[in-house]
């Protein structure tokens, strides 16, 4: 970008999208949430987000976010668990999408929400989304979504022989030895979890019981 500033107007941008689900409606919204008191200021912000890639035309002669818009900073250094340590995206070694990190196959995956405590002890809680990849073939030692007595449920898929177990990890879960066929709905690809959560609005949990 040609400005250092623009950083921060997209960073802005970004927090707007987040917290109303869509770019401003206009020239002078992007203005207004960026601090700029002139529509023309905010047409050359845009124009160079667009040659930038973080934005892109759509109708109506309005802009839209790209892929690159969602980027965020992956830090060069680990965290440590004991000793803190700055970190900042001044130091990001590169910048991706949660979506590329976590999703290969966006049309075969889907967000599923769990409940109960039964791998827990796998760091899998209750109220994590997790990323499940559906059509991928599921190995003994996969995490899975799998449907079995009438109820979906997430375990780790084991085999005795050619009988498909399905192993909590929690001691005071047992494992579930389906009597029928078991239906394997998915693959987990990756566990969301948001700390502090706030529901949206008409938001309901629904999800694969543990």
């Amino acid at each position: 970008m040609a400005l250092n500033s623009d950083r921060i107007h997209l960073e802005r941008l970004r927090d707007h999208y987040a917290a109303h689900g869509a770019m401003p409606p206009s020239y002078a919204g992007i203005g207004e949430v960026v601090g700029f008191r002139t529509k023309n200021a905010a047409v050359k912000l845009a124009r160079r987000l667009t040659e930038s890639g973080f934005l892109k035309a759509a109708p109506g002669g309005k802009v839209a976010p790209t892929p690159r818009f969602f980027e965020l900073p992956v830090a060069q250094a680990k965290v440590p668990a004991g000793v803190p340590a700055a970190i900042g995206a001044e130091s990001a070694a590169e910048l991706i999408t949660l979506d590329s990190f976590l999703v290969a196959r966006p049309s075969k995956t889907v967000l599923v929400g769990v409940k109960g405590d039964s791998m827990r002890d796998a760091g899998i809680l209750d109220g994590d989304l997790a990323v499940v990849e559906r059509g991928s073939e599921a190995r003994s030692g996969d995490f899975v979504v799998a449907w079995v007595d009438e109820e979906f449920t997430l375990k780790e898929l084991r085999y005795e022989g050619r009988q498909a177990i399905l192993i909590p990890h929690n001691p005071s879960h047992r494992p579930i030895r389906p009597g029928r066929a078991l239906e394997i709905f998915g693959k987990v690809r990756g566990i969301v979890r948001r700390y502090a959560y706030t529901p949206l609005p008409g938001h309901q949990q629904r999800g694969a019981s543990k």
